[in-house]
């Protein structure tokens, strides 16, 4: 077998077609809703995992980056919402330091980062977190492994310059989750068939 020498991130066709125009949303219950939407999308369509992320500009709402989970239809671990939405707003952005972005940038996403997304917002630099459902949600309704999370994980990104809030529109979040449930969505963890 052939060593590849690149891999990559796609979307899948409902989201790059929702992407055609700018987005600008101000409001963040507006920007939880629409990423709960994608999620909820992402699901229906069978084009993932029960999950999704979105980095706005903090000021304007402009969204610079959009992702949904697509481990399994890329076979890629890495392919979390988070990460997907962060990579494609750096790559818009033109850094990969999104704290130099006008006046920092929001990362909301669906449900609490698990531990490789969360170290994913530490180094994007994001300013601010926002998250629907909770980790104790993902592995509860799922059984999907969240990871060794810190204890203080929250305090953690405000000690970095990252505020958080969390569990925002929680029980729209949770629908997904069981939504996913309902239709027998893999839970792809490498850990959980040992």
């Amino acid at each position: 077998m052939k060593h590849p020498t690149s891999v990559s991130l796609t979307l899948p066709p409902w989201l790059n077609a929702l992407l055609r125009g700018e987005i600008e949303m101000r409001d963040p219950e507006q920007r939880m809703r629409w990423v709960i939407g994608l999620s909820r999308r992402n699901v229906e369509g069978k084009t993932g995992g029960p999950f999704a992320a979105a980095v706005f500009a903090r000021e304007s709402g402009r969204l610079l980056g959009a992702g949904v989970n697509r481990v399994e239809p890329l076979n890629l671990s890495p392919a979390h919402a988070e990460v997907v939405a962060c990579a494609f707003a750096q790559k818009r952005a033109g850094t990969f330091d999104l704290s130099t972005v006008g006046s920092g940038c929001e990362l909301v996403t669906s449900s609490q980062p698990c531990l490789m997304c969360l170290g994913a917002v530490l180094w994007s630099g994001v300013t601010r977190l926002a998250y629907g459902a909770a980790a104790a949600d993902v592995q509860g309704i799922l059984g999907f492994d969240e990871g060794p999370l810190p204890r203080d994980w929250q305090g953690e990104l405000g000690r970095r310059g990252i505020t958080v809030a969390g569990e925002f529109l929680r029980a729209e979040a949770v629908e997904v989750l069981e939504l996913y449930k309902e239709m027998a969505g893999t839970v792809y963890n490498g850990r959980s068939k040992k």
